[in-house]
């Protein structure tokens, strides 16, 4: 077993290697450990890495059944992604020049996945990492300034075509063309919501941070430098005022009394979480 991990902002995740490849060798390890054994290690170290176990696709669901044993759908997530399996999806199907900022999986969502898992079936020749950040160390490192004027909470909107325009359709956001079944998912989530000739506008209200439900630690939790023009880049977002106004963005976020998030705070935010990768 090769091991590295490192404290402090030097957070590296625990790596497992392999004996000999074999999707079994992983299972072994799992039954070893039991539930309560891998969610200790995943409370100590907040990332595990098995390397070279050599899974293959057809193992796969088997295994997260085991290390995700209740999966949750991508329904309201906003990256455009693909169904593959059992509650199981490609990472994201943005072109490969783009790179996604670090963020906090469905964090805009009423309810997020406990845990994520990735799989790598071929790796990338160059290029094509997943890094992972501590979400402590990242809150830690964002100036006060910047921290105290998102203690008051973020709004999130989207605008969601019916077939045709930017971003994400409803329905594939949705998983469904029932316009019911997608009011009912809403008014669980406490979100606002009005269909209009064009699709679907949702609204919610959001924590900037949550605290970890064991250790009671406080995380950055939230996607606004994602969702906000500034974290785009400088030409991406021009394009998009030049087409748009703002509330008119497929996703767009503001401060929870609806006021405008600067670009700055929101380039701080993006670059401490990547710098730290």
């Amino acid at each position: 077993m090769d091991i590295s991990v490192q404290t402090g902002r030097d957070w590296r995740p625990y790596e497992i290697t392999a004996e000999r490849p074999g999707a079994p060798q992983l299972a072994d390890r799992l039954t070893e450990w039991g539930p309560d054994g891998l969610t200790e290690l995943l409370l100590r170290h907040k990332a595990l890495v098995f390397r070279g176990f050599g899974v293959l696709p057809d193992a796969l669901g088997g295994l997260l059944d085991r290390l995700l044993p209740n999966r949750l759908p991508y329904v309201h997530g906003n990256s455009p992604r693909s169904r593959v399996g059992d509650n199981i999806y490609t990472s994201t199907e943005y072109p490969q020049q783009v790179t996604i900022s670090m963020h906090n999986e469905l964090n805009y969502a009423r309810r997020w996945p406990d845990r994520l898992a990735f799989y790598c079936e071929k790796a990338a020749e160059k290029g094509g990492a997943t890094p992972v950040l501590d979400g402590a160390l990242w809150l830690d490192v964002i100036d006060p300034e910047v921290r105290e004027a998102f203690a008051g909470g973020i709004r999130y909107v989207q605008n969601l075509h019916d077939g045709y325009g930017f971003g994400k359709s409803w329905q594939d956001t949705f998983e469904t063309t029932d316009r019911a079944h997608v009011e009912a998912f809403l008014a669980d989530a406490h979100a606002e919501w009005e269909w209009h000739a064009e699709g679907l506008r949702v609204t919610q209200l959001r924590a900037a941070t949550t605290v970890h439900p064991v250790t009671g630690t406080e995380v950055w939790f939230n996607q606004a430098d994602q969702w906000h023009p500034a974290g785009l880049g400088d030409q991406a977002s021009a394009d998009l005022y030049d087409i748009l106004e703002p509330d008119q963005f497929p996703q767009y976020v503001t401060f929870a009394d609806g006021s405008p998030i600067p670009d700055a705070y929101v380039e701080h935010v993006r670059d401490r979480g990547w710098n730290m990768r």
